[in-house]
């Protein structure tokens, strides 16, 4: 499924659910006689862990890092590698009760009606322990990164917000704002004693950040950014710069004008036109509640039969707090994702390693693309089958290569060479 990896320059694949033995990820666009930072990854991963606060799970899981291949010594070997955590302190006998019911606001009925099965111990795959994933994968754009600075807090929490914002208060909700502290975790201790839970919004500065960052239309870094922090879960939405508030302003209060110095405001967060522009990156994104409480709601059986359902286990009182290091990660692997696609159409400072490493890529979205076209044709051969239709049409086969080499044609490509790859390819689709 590749639904479980991301990045096409960087590209990880993630995998292992909440309940499972371990959650690990695979990276190989990593090049050799790179420091691999261990101790900075298991840094982030700290930060990501249960019980870093009061409000957050009591699961006691050390989350300790370990590398199972592509580094020796230290440094990488431009082989995989595999970062692997164990879990250690998952109490599957807290969900069995689950087995048949929909948890309300959970994944488990989508995932059901999709795949027919989920796994009920701690949510499988849409647990937010498999984020543990993108953080250990996120330290290694470190280095490509360069002096990036990206800083995640939180805006806005339940029913409060940030005031008078404070850059040096520091405390272990990552709370900016020293005016009404001791009311938030006053606040924050009442709903989780009513077994409540509540949500939030996150605020993202990206510094230093290169201009010309992101390509036109379906490439926009904003777009981009904007997929990954979205694949978090519990994230339900996102907004750049001024975001929904520019829906009030009039163009001249919108745009942001230029002088000689550079832009005078930055209403649009530091991207046009999909394309990074220099000033700071700044957008926000809203977490939902934690969507496991211990308070009766009403939901269905896998039967369809009405129940009342109340949470058991151990659950964020507000997931926002832990979500902060994930959404630096998922920033880290679109920018170092850009920043090396960025360095191949421009071809600055491109060595044999760096054109192999794009080649590779690309031929692995070849065996990628074939693979699913290879399944698309064995469906297209049993709807034949089953309605006793040609599985042969020399036709369609002749309009399609005929159609193709035209395209080579234009894109500057052999002809010949487009026609006997198709060839093959359709074949095989007929074995």
């Amino acid at each position: 499924m590749k639904s479980n990896s991301f990045g096409k320059y960087f590209g990880i694949t993630a995998f292992g659910e909440s309940h499972g033995p371990a959650i690990g990820v695979v990276i190989e666009d990593v090049r050799s006689g790179i420091r691999f930072p261990l101790e900075e990854i298991q840094k982030a991963l700290n930060e990501r862990k249960p019980g870093k606060n009061k409000f957050s799970s009591t699961r006691q899981e050390d989350d300790k890092l370990q590398v199972l291949s592509g580094v020796f010594e230290g440094k990488t070997t431009g082989m995989p590698i595999c970062l692997v955590i164990y879990n250690n302190d998952a109490r599957s006998k807290d969900y069995t009760h689950l087995k048949d019911i929909f948890r309300p606001s959970h994944a488990d009925f989508s995932y059901f009606n999709k795949f027919k099965i989920y796994d009920y111990r701690g949510s499988g795959r849409a647990s937010g322990r498999e984020t543990i994933s993108r953080v250990a994968a996120s330290g290694l754009a470190n280095d490509i990164l360069g002096n990036v600075e990206i800083s995640a807090y939180p805006v806005q929490i339940g029913k409060f917000s940030i005031t008078k914002f404070d850059e040096n208060f520091t405390n272990n909700l990552h709370w900016k704002d020293s005016t009404n502290f001791t009311k938030l975790t006053e606040y924050l201790a009442k709903i989780q004693q009513s077994g409540n839970s509540v949500g939030g919004i996150v605020e993202v500065k990206i510094k230093n950040l290169p201009i010309g960052l992101g390509d036109p239309v379906f490439e926009k870094l904003d777009a981009n950014l904007a997929k990954a922090i979205l694949s978090i879960g519990s994230v339900k939405g996102i907004e750049f710069g001024d975001g929904f508030q520019l829906a009030k302003m009039t163009g001249s209060e919108a745009n942001d004008q230029m002088d000689k110095t550079g832009f005078r405001s930055n209403h649009s967060g530091g991207i046009l036109g999909g394309i990074s522009n220099g000033n700071e990156i700044i957008f926000r994104f809203v977490v939902k509640p934690t969507p496991s409480i211990n308070i009766s709601q009403k939901t269905v059986t896998k039967s369809g039969e009405e129940t009342i359902f109340k949470a058991k286990g151990r659950h964020d009182t507000c997931i926002v707090l832990r979500i902060l290091p994930v959404a630096k990660a998922m920033v880290k692997l679109v920018l170092v994702d850009a920043i090396c696609h960025q360095k191949l159409i421009s071809g600055e400072n491109f060595n044999i390693v760096d054109y192999r490493e794009a080649l590779d890529k690309i031929d692995e979205d070849i065996l990628i693309a074939l693979a699913r076209r290879k399944k698309i044709s064995e469906k297209v051969k049993e709807f034949k089958q089953k309605n006793k239709i040609d599985i042969e049409d020399k036709n369609r086969e002749n309009e399609l290569i005929s159609t193709l080499k035209e395209k080579a044609n234009l894109w500057k490509i052999n002809t010949e060479f487009i026609k006997n790859i198709w060839q093959l390819i359709l074949e095989n689709s007929k074995k």
